[in-house]
């Protein structure tokens, strides 16, 4: 009895013991309080009619389900408890399900809502309440920067921006058509879509916006007014609601046919496999892009399992397949699950407001006092989830790469993938050695709308407009160029000239698509021209015109506002001016010489002989004398030696080295004068009357330009007056006003581009009046003529290719002959110059370098010698400063030194008197001994007296000598 008691006893601790354990596990899963494990809740918002909320539904409740049986020993202790709301997909609904979790749960997160309209509400909560929201709302107009409690669980519709561009660029798509759903979704990402088609050159021609409710008549007037556009380009971005019926309408309306691309974007592309088979079946050669997710076992294991929990919970769903968006909410769960582990928040508590009258329920609610510890965990979280590597960096999902697929069949098929790194490719395994690419044969093969394998070319004549409006100049002149003329009894416009009949070449031979066009003058009512070029190419921009042909002049300021093509004749700026025959010119003999050099010229002359002065006044009697007489001398030696005339003697070696350089600069100058000269009185027989555009600004001579032509402005940019420019409009009138000349009426010169020129001086009358004269400058030269076309228009490349293809036939040749000739020629300006032959400072400049050179070395050379010689003088202290002065002026004329030298060599009177007296008595004078023969003896006997010497004179020598004789 008492073994059987004992036996009782334990039996009754084991099962106390054994029931302690079983709540011990039992009590957290169930999630009841106060069993030690401390329940965290968390709201969920999700629209439970729609695919994608019952996807995500599941994925959640199997998400925390694995996470926790992972992770039975989580040392947090701490668990998610789900509280599901249905938005039932509004918005109001949304927002208010948000406000009943916040204040009669208090949760302290909420996943969802999943669409952009709803969660712009609730970010808003949860901003206020600092309570985290996970949310899928791709659009990127609801920034976590500018919402700290927003935590976006899935990749921005932004991320994917970057991708469209390179499939747009792979084809070389110059225009797209934009269409989208009038949402927060929708609009979102407009703005990126268009900044990144603009930096590829690529222009959005026109955005289609359709409402959530539309109907379908209002689908099908959209899509036909998009049939009347040229663009075959389009970029659709909706969700599969409005995407469904859209598509549908797309078919009927017959613009799922050959020569069209369509391009959808992620949200629609990641759910082609919930949509119903009509609608894929009407989508067959769509392109999309969409989050790529890598294959691994655990995914392929969830799916199994997935799919047999989800046809249980939903067995009136029919058709279902996973998608990102269920792999991002299973991926999110868990990240919080996680967060929830590491943060060690507690129970959940909200700071109430202090308590007022009329709160509203929002207010009522408070502060979440864990949200912010919780917030913390999450940023910046990272692990390897279903949907591949799930990191949140700076508030939403780092997105990696995107798979490009083609709608064939029942489905989407790969074809390619895009990554920020490596652009295009058809697989992921790249070397790292692998540059950015976005080549269209890095692409798998595509089936185009039509089944065509041909790849769109983006751009065809519109079906709502017959022809392509073509704008043509009216003009009374030119009409080699082009001509606009009504048939007198249709009215119907006759266009000619070479720039149509390169125009019609192009179109109807060269292009590899028939454009139908018609020709419209651009003109008033009584038929003149309604204005310039630059407003005949403002048309075009405008939409008045499709076109503009004509001699149009590609230049940087119409670039502004029209595409131009490939120039199909080139073009400059030049000057027609009149001939000049300098031989009957009374001035020509000082044209050899430019002004500048003239001026140097004279003052070297001067330089010369002032040097040559300054070293032989003192020491010859030659460059003495009065002041008067000495300026002459100083003119006459040094232009004496023009002509090598020079007579004086030099005495200083000095002045014979100055004067040795300057003889052979005179030589050198004197040479290139005559050649120079020569050359204008014999070789060039014809000469422009102007040769410089700058000498028509400094002389303010009167200019004329073509009517309508962008000359004026160019002449106005280089300092023209405006009142001196005249605008003709034929070649008679050019004439007329050349040969009146600048002071009678008329002009000086025609500036124009050398096309029409060419063709005036074509003109056997005009060629033996005028010549060219070239400009020289940047700003002279122009790209030539082209077409004109509307900004980003496609049919841009395509013409520039067909003139291409013309210019390099006989064709042009043939065209070109037709109208302007083939460039004859005039026999009677092939002696003329354009330039002039007047030689300038420049080509002289060694020369007078040199020449400078020997003179002021020879003076310095003379003012130290003179300042040596008279240092005592300057050095003296008996001397006051003015004495000195008046004693250096004496000895620069020479007068101290003779006086000296006079004194040493000049014998006494008396014995000179002796001499000469013994001289007459011991050989008496022969009768053929004449007086002049005596005064030569006695001036040979000694070189003391002779002329050069100032302190003996001649006349007391022969006073002496005759009276001698007399005696």
């Amino acid at each position: 009895m008492q073994e059987r008691r004992r036996y009782c006893s334990q039996l009754l601790v084991l099962l106390v013991v054994l029931l302690f354990i079983i709540s011990f596990y039992v009590v957290p899963i169930s999630g009841k309080k106060g069993s030690g494990l401390k329940d965290v809740d968390v709201g969920v918002i999700l629209d439970a009619d729609n695919i994608v909320g019952k996807v995500s539904q599941t994925c959640i409740s199997m998400a925390l389900e694995d996470y926790y049986a992972l992770n039975q020993n989580h040392s947090t202790r701490r668990r998610i408890v789900l509280h599901k709301r249905d938005s039932k997909g509004d918005v109001v609904e949304a927002a208010s399900t948000a406000i009943d979790l916040l204040k009669n749960v208090q949760v302290q997160a909420i996943l969802g809502p999943q669409t952009s309209s709803e969660a712009e509400f609730v970010i808003d909560i949860g901003n206020k309440t600092q309570v985290p929201l996970i949310s899928q709302a791709m659009s990127p107009s609801l920034s976590p920067a500018e919402n700290p409690y927003f935590i976006r669980g899935a990749q921005s519709s932004s991320s994917q921006v970057e991708s469209l561009t390179a499939i747009v660029q792979a084809f070389g798509w110059r225009e797209v058509v934009l269409i989208y759903e009038d949402t927060n979704y929708g609009r979102g990402l407009e703005p990126f879509l268009t900044d990144s088609f603009q930096g590829i050159s690529t222009q959005v021609k026109h955005r289609s916006v359709l409402s959530l409710s539309a109907s379908d008549d209002h689908i099908l007037q959209e899509l036909y007014k998009l049939m009347t556009m040229q663009t075959r380009v389009f970029v659709v971005h909706m969700l599969p609601f409005l995407a469904s019926r859209f598509f549908t309408k797309v078919k009927q309306a017959e613009m799922m046919n050959t020569g069209y691309a369509w391009i959808i974007t992620d949200g629609l592309t990641s759910l082609l496999n919930s949509i119903d088979p009509p609608v894929i079946n009407s989508m067959q050669g769509v392109i999309g892009v969409k989050p790529y997710v890598p294959k691994s076992s655990q995914l392929q294991n969830f799916k199994v399992r997935w799919r047999k929990r989800f046809r249980q919970e939903n067995p009136d769903v029919d058709r279902f397949e996973m998608n990102v968006f269920g792999l991002w909410a299973y991926d999110s769960i868990t990240a919080l699950a996680m967060a929830v582990g590491r943060s060690g928040i507690g129970v959940s508590k909200f700071k109430k407001p202090v308590a007022k009258e009329n709160l509203t329920d929002l207010a009522a609610i408070g502060i979440s006092e864990m949200g912010p510890r919780l917030l913390q965990s999450l940023q910046n979280i990272e692990f390897n989830g279903l949907s591949g590597k799930f990191h949140l960096l700076n508030g939403q999902l780092r997105p990696l790469s995107f798979q490009i697929v083609n709608v064939i069949g029942k489905g989407d098929r790969e074809i390619g993938f895009w990554t920020r790194k490596y652009g295009i490719s058809k697989n992921l395994s790249l070397p790292s050695s692998k540059n950015y690419s976005t080549n269209k044969d890095d692409l798998g093969a595509i089936i185009w709308p039509g089944e065509s394998n041909v790849v769109p070319k983006g751009w065809e004549m519109p079906t709502g407009e017959a022809k392509l409006r073509v704008g043509v100049p009216v003009k009374n002149g030119f009409s080699e160029f082009v001509s606009v003329k009504r048939d007198s009894q249709t009215n119907a416009v006759i266009a000619t000239g070479l720039c149509i009949d390169v125009f019609k070449e192009v179109m109807d031979h060269y292009l590899p698509y028939a454009v139908p066009y018609e020709f419209l003058p651009f003109e008033t009512l009584d038929g003149e021209s309604a204005g310039s070029y630059d407003d005949l190419v403002y048309q075009v921009f405008l939409g008045n015109y499709d076109a503009v042909v004509g001699d149009i002049t590609i230049l940087s300021t119409r670039s502004s506002f029209v595409d131009f093509t490939l120039p199909y004749m080139g073009s400059s700026v030049a000057m027609v001016v009149p001939f000049e025959d300098d031989r009957t010119n009374a001035w020509i003999f000082m044209k050899p010489l430019k002004m500048d050099l003239w001026v140097t010229t004279v003052f070297f002359f001067v330089l010369i002989g002032f040097v040559i002065w300054v070293v032989e006044h003192g020491v010859n009697k030659e460059f003495q004398g009065s002041p008067g007489k000495q300026v002459g001398m100083i003119f006459w030696f040094s232009f004496s030696t023009l002509v090598f005339a020079q007579k004086e003697n030099l005495i200083t070696n000095l002045s014979r080295f100055v004067v040795i350089v300057w003889v052979f600069v005179v030589l050198v100058l004197t040479s290139s004068y005559t050649a120079s000269l020569t050359s204008m009185l014999t070789v060039q027989k014809l000469k422009p009357s102007v040769a410089d555009i700058r000498d028509l600004i400094q002389s303010k001579e009167y200019v004329g330009y073509q009517q309508g032509s962008f000359v004026p402005d160019l002449l106005k940019n280089q300092k023209f007056d405006p009142s001196k420019l005249k605008e003709y409009s034929t070649f008679e009138q050019y004439d007329e006003a050349l040969s009146k000349g600048s002071k009678n009426g008329g002009v000086a010169a025609i500036i124009d581009e050398l096309p029409y020129i060419n063709l005036f001086l074509a003109n056997p009358t005009y060629c033996a009046k005028y010549t060219i004269v070239s400009l020289v400058g940047p700003i002279y030269n122009t790209a030539g003529f082209g077409f004109a076309f509307p900004k980003g228009s496609p049919l841009v490349p395509d013409v520039s290719r067909a003139v291409l293809n013309v210019t390099r036939q006989d064709v042009m040749t043939r065209i070109d002959e037709e109208w302007l000739g083939g460039g004859a020629t005039c026999a009677e300006q092939d002696g003329a110059t354009v330039t002039s032959d007047s030689l300038t400072l420049n080509s002289f400049k060694g020369l007078f370098i040199v020449a400078a050179v020997a003179p002021l070395s020879a003076l310095m050379l003379f003012l130290s010698i003179f300042l040596y010689e008279n240092w005592d003088t300057l050095a003296s202290k008996n001397l006051t400063i003015k004495e000195k002065r008046i004693e250096m002026a004496k000895s620069f004329h020479g007068e101290k030194a003779n006086s000296s030298d006079a004194s040493k060599r000049k014998p006494p009177i008396g014995e000179g008197m002796a001499v000469l007296a013994a001289a007459t008595a011991d050989c008496p004078q022969s009768p053929a001994t004449s007086d002049s023969q005596i005064v030569e003896l006695i001036l040979s006997h000694d070189e003391g007296l002779s002329t050069t010497e100032t302190s003996t004179p001649l006349h007391e020598i022969i006073e002496i000598v005759e009276s001698n004789e007399e005696r």
